[in-house]
């Protein structure tokens, strides 16, 4: 089988912190006689704390903890990161912000407004008004020309771009300037109502106008950017980044005098927090990873040995749910040092191969599903990292997601052992496995191998399955095969993992849910689809919602399309990953963003 190749960004995102990351015929559509309506988002995203400008000092600098200095700055190009990103909302503009909840919002610094053409008129066009302030640290302002290079090398329409194809700029037919120099309009082929997710980041004309400029490496050097901050240093060999104040920025200007990026191994960022090395350190992966201390040993390596001797053919280490405890202790006693967590804008989820037996029946898929207890999974999960055990009802929003409603109760609610017993998988009197023909129920369970939180995860799935006389078999996999070689190979019966969610969950989350297609040699290609289950009412569903203009009617159709995502048995979402952060006492505008961002210029240093 053709397998799709996932860019180092995708994988980045999907097994961020050790989490990442059927039939066509679902049976009889059960929809809930009464659909409760959109929860009201709860406050579980963002932690960071309102920031009074007038009460952060001027001047200072902040160091701030990457895993490393990554290869490019251009998140739209295969060697990504979520590194990449980081820096980029320091660097580059976005013409709309999402707040805490996912809602998406002009940002004044680039963008004094954007209006689309009325519904139903043809063709859709978008005008934007820029800041006509806003210029690339080269000088040059910010035009149409940037907007339009941008289209051109995501739209896919060119094989030579070889980036990630970002949602959306398929559907743009032209971007061509307005009335005057800063007046963009935007013409879209067919109506594209999550036109807002678009060009966020920007990067300049200079870097992406042609397939050259745009596939090479975005690092240092004299490259332009506009952001409140400018590269001052790129210098991935000494694992530093350093940003310092846009001399040509027209905003509010940024507080801090320049921003350290270091990079530094999430098993090492809490001694740098200890020893005063950091002020700001995502923790999630040094709590979740974090593993038991060798002990002494003659026979241990001395302490002068290289580091890369033999960790590359050594196995993962084993997730220890202990270790990650004894961690989060430490990280909470460090002097002058504030844990913030938060629900990340990432679901995780089970996620069930529709293309292996006994996952091939919809009633075992079903059944599997109600047999999920979800709260039990959360409460594992979450409650050790001290976030609300808060399980997740949808496939496509997040809990805290304007819109957000719990679709659990289109499953099935028959008792999942009578939809087994219905499907020929029998139990033994007095309990115990299941089994059909003399074949006991036993799946295999594809999980980030060192990961804690996946580890706790899985086993409230395995004893829960259990109870329903399904065996579950736990294979921990490295991060660096999980995708490739098992997850798009189809190399399982169950996975767990996490997606990313934005603000655009139409277009965005599409790719995972889509009916696969056969490739040019007729054998049908998942794409993004991992679960391997689709129907073409689930593809029409996500493309009226991304070309519905109406945003009430737009979440009807995703609401429709979850129930029937959660009928067809393709997955389980169960909860938002955890973000922890640690950030030093006395650093403003710093934390756990959730949907967010940090908004660079009014981090710094409280008076």
């Amino acid at each position: 089988m053709r397998v799709r190749q996932l860019t180092a960004a995708a994988a980045a995102l999907l097994l961020a912190a050790g989490l990442g990351g059927c039939s066509d015929d679902p049976g009889p559509a059960r929809t809930p006689a009464a659909v409760p309506a959109p929860a009201e988002p709860t406050a579980t995203t963002g932690d960071v704390g309102p920031v009074d400008r007038a009460a952060v000092r001027d001047g200072g600098t902040l160091r701030w903890a990457l895993d490393r200095v990554p290869a490019t700055l251009n998140v739209y190009q295969g060697a990504a990161t979520a590194d990449s990103a980081l820096l980029a909302h320091a660097l580059y503009p976005s013409l709309f912000r999402p707040d805490e909840h996912g809602r998406l919002a002009p940002d004044p610094d680039y963008l004094e407004g954007a209006e689309s053409t009325p519904p139903g008129q043809s063709p859709q066009v978008v005008t934007y008004r820029l800041n006509p302030r806003a210029v690339w640290s080269d000088g040059t302002p910010v035009s149409a020309a940037d907007l339009d290079a941008q289209r051109t090398a995501l739209s896919g329409l060119d094989p030579a771009y070889r980036g990630g194809r970002a949602a959306g700029y398929d559907a743009v037919e032209s971007v061509a300037p307005g009335a005057d120099p800063h007046e963009v309009r935007v013409t879209f082929r067919r109506p594209y109502a999550e036109w807002r997710s678009l060009f966020g980041p920007l990067y300049p004309a200079a870097e992406t106008a042609t397939p050259a400029d745009f596939d090479r490496a975005l690092t240092g050097g004299d490259r332009p950017s506009a952001g409140p901050y400018t590269l001052s240093r790129y210098d991935a060999e000494r694992g530093t980044v350093t940003v310092v104040r846009n001399p040509l920025w027209w905003g509010e200007p940024a507080k801090a005098d320049r921003i350290d990026f270091l990079a530094s191994p999430p098993e090492q960022r809490l001694d740098a927090l200890d020893q005063d090395r950091l002020d700001v350190a995502p923790l999630t992966a040094a709590v979740d990873r974090a593993v038991p201390a060798p002990a002494a040993d003659a026979s241990t390596a001395p302490a002068s040995a290289p580091a890369s001797a033999s960790p590359s053919v050594a196995p993962p280490p084993e997730a220890a749910p202990e270790s990650a405890a004894l961690a989060l202790r430490r990280a909470e006693s460090l002097p002058g040092v504030t844990v913030h967590r938060a629900a990340a804008a990432s679901l995780t989820q089970l996620t069930l191969n529709a293309e292996r037996a006994p996952l091939t029946d919809p009633l075992v898929r079903r059944a599997l599903t109600r047999a999920v207890d979800r709260q039990r999974i959360a409460a594992a999960a979450l409650t050790p990292l001290g976030l609300p055990a808060a399980p997740l009802g949808s496939h496509l929003l997040a809990g805290d997601q304007e819109g957000y409603r719990d679709n659990s109760g289109a499953v099935d609610q028959a008792d999942p052992g009578l939809l087994l017993d219905e499907a020929g998988w029998m139990r033994p009197t007095g309990g115990g496995v299941r089994s059909r023909g003399g074949k006991p129920l036993s799946l295999s369970l594809l999980l980030p191998a060192g990961s804690a939180t996946a580890k706790r995860t899985a086993d409230a799935l395995t004893a829960g399955l259990g109870d329903a006389g399904i065996a579950v078999r736990q294979v921990p996999v490295p991060a660096e095969s999980f995708v490739g070689e098992h997850l798009a190979a189809g190399d399982y019966d169950l996975a767990l993992f996490s997606r990313p969610v934005g603000a655009s969950p139409a277009s965005e989350q599409r790719p995972a849910y889509a009916k696969p297609r056969p490739d040019p040699d007729g054998v049908p290609d998942p794409g993004g689809n991992f679960g391997r289950g689709g129907t073409e009412e689930i593809d029409r569903l996500f493309d009226r919602a991304a070309a519905e203009p109406d945003p009430a009617a737009r979440l009807d159709l995703l609401q429709e399309a979850d129930v029937r995502i959660w009928q067809l048995g393709h997955s389980v979402p169960l909860y938002q990953r955890p973000e922890l952060v640690g950030v030093r006492t006395g650093v403003v505008g710093a934390g756990a963003y959730g949907f967010g961002w940090p908004r660079f210029q009014d981090v710094g240093w409280g008076g």
